[in-house]
């Protein structure tokens, strides 16, 4: 392992073009010959008339039908597996709210796959053996804690496996253990940054911090800069899916231009979400993937429900893995009032633009007289609650700026700081009390 290196595995992340296609075709067929081993695949190609010598390009992906989550919970809880299941030796499953959950199988070849995915992401921001890596998320079923642990170990640095909450201990142990990199979702790093504050703990001064790597909830380009300007460090921003492994599949490198989806592990395709069709490069869609590296349970054309474009397949970096924007929201979560439709995402960043204005807010949707309404509260981050002119003149500001954001006047509630519930998890941004769903 050469510290010196821009690349961890220089022989996939400095591909061409040409040769990351080539070994695309290559993955990709192999993939579908495995993929006959699963009765969920083989009776679907079954009952298209496809067979696996019918795939001889790329371009060919598309003869494969989409999978779904659906699917997955249709097959639960090993429909879908491509191998007897004495040859897997972990399973991670999604905590879905409602019916079977998805179940994702995993063979050792899978996660040591999966943990060379995750580090090779870690080495591109920059980290090496040398520093010490707290991972700040829940571990369990919930792919983020063991998956940035194993990618950790993997490229040697000393792990903290802080798993998620107990602020005050979490920060401890990064003015002990001189922590230099953190892992966690971007709502809790500002709470993080909150508790310090009352600790008086200042992160650039009393700390050795230099890298956040933030992801696994939607977050606007505005809260990842106040979260560097907070902790003085530079974040990251990752993707990751627990149907795809987990965290390691797309990954910002230290241009911060778009988050690199590695090719030579996944086919990456965007669609309009209504015809299935592609979209050009460029064009907002549905992030659809095909695994190419996974031998336990190998998924096709599987759609994520997340809405993204394709910003450009060259780096600066001197990568050519395919560069994906920041994540827009999802097709499955769209909130629509009044025939608008809206994102969370398109909210929080108009929220960010106020420094006046915390990180912590909640969307409600509610029904009054059979109309829909909107209420967005928000946490002040100054204490200046009893300036009523100055609240009601912010509250004015900030009204407008999300009625030309989302075409619609939401009702702005301005709360004190440490109102709203802060979770663990994923923050929840959105609770719709409204009579009928639409």
């Amino acid at each position: 392992m050469d510290n010196s290196s821009k690349y961890l595995h220089p022989e996939f992340e400095t591909l061409s073009r040409e040769g990351i296609e080539k070994l695309q075709l290559e993955r990709l067929q192999a993939t579908v010959r495995h993929c006959m081993n699963s009765p969920f695949y083989k009776k679907r190609f079954e009952e298209i008339g496809l067979k696996p010598e019918d795939i001889k390009t790329l371009d060919d992906v598309r003869k494969i039908p989409f999978t779904t989550k659906q699917d997955l919970r249709d097959t639960y809880p090993f429909g879908i597996a491509s191998v007897p299941l004495r040859d897997c030796v972990r399973l991670h499953s999604s905590s879905g709210t409602t019916g079977n959950p998805t179940v994702i199988l995993h063979t050792q070849k899978d996660l040591d796959a999966w943990a060379d995915a995750v580090a090779r992401c870690l080495w591109m921001v920059g980290l090496r053996p040398e520093d010490v890596f707290q991972n700040s998320s829940g571990y369990g079923m919930f792919t983020g804690g063991l998956g940035f642990q194993y990618g950790a170990e993997r490229l040697g640095m000393l792990t903290v496996p802080a798993a998620a909450g107990n602020t005050l201990r979490q920060i401890k142990f990064i003015k002990d253990f001189g922590t230099t990199a953190v892992h966690a979702i971007p709502s809790y790093v500002t709470h993080m940054h909150d508790v310090m504050v009352e600790q008086g703990v200042e992160p650039r001064r009393d700390t050795k911090l230099r890298t956040l790597i933030i992801g696994a909830e939607p977050h606007s380009e505005e809260q990842r800069r106040r979260i560097e300007e907070m902790m003085g460090v530079k974040a990251y921003n990752s993707f990751g899916m627990s149907e795809m492994c987990g965290p390691g599949v797309g990954f910002e490198c230290q241009e911060q231009n778009g988050l690199h989806f590695w090719e030579d592990y996944y086919i990456v395709e965007i669609v309009d979400p209504q015809t299935l069709e592609p979209v050009p490069d460029g064009e907002v869609g549905e992030l659809v993937l095909t695994t190419l590296n996974r031998e336990a349970m190998p998924l096709l054309r599987y759609r994520t429900r997340d809405l993204t474009r394709i910003l450009g397949r060259t780096c600066p970096c001197g990568r050519n893995h395919v560069r994906i924007d920041r994540m827009r929201g999802r097709s499955d979560d769209m909130i629509v009032l009044r025939g608008v439709n809206i994102f969370p995402i398109q909210i929080e960043k108009i929220l960010m633009q106020f420094p006046e204005l915390s990180s912590n807010y909640l969307i409600t949707l509610s029904t009054d007289r059979d109309n829909d309404n909107m209420t967005v509260e928000v946490e002040i981050a100054d204490l200046f609650t009893d300036d009523f002119a100055r609240l009601q003149e912010l509250n004015v500001k900030v009204t407008a700026a999300l009625k030309a954001e989302i075409l619609l006047k939401p009702r702005v509630k301005l709360v004190p700081k440490g109102s709203l519930p802060v979770s663990e998890g994923k923050a929840v941004r959105v609770v719709d009390n409204r009579k009928v769903y639409q």
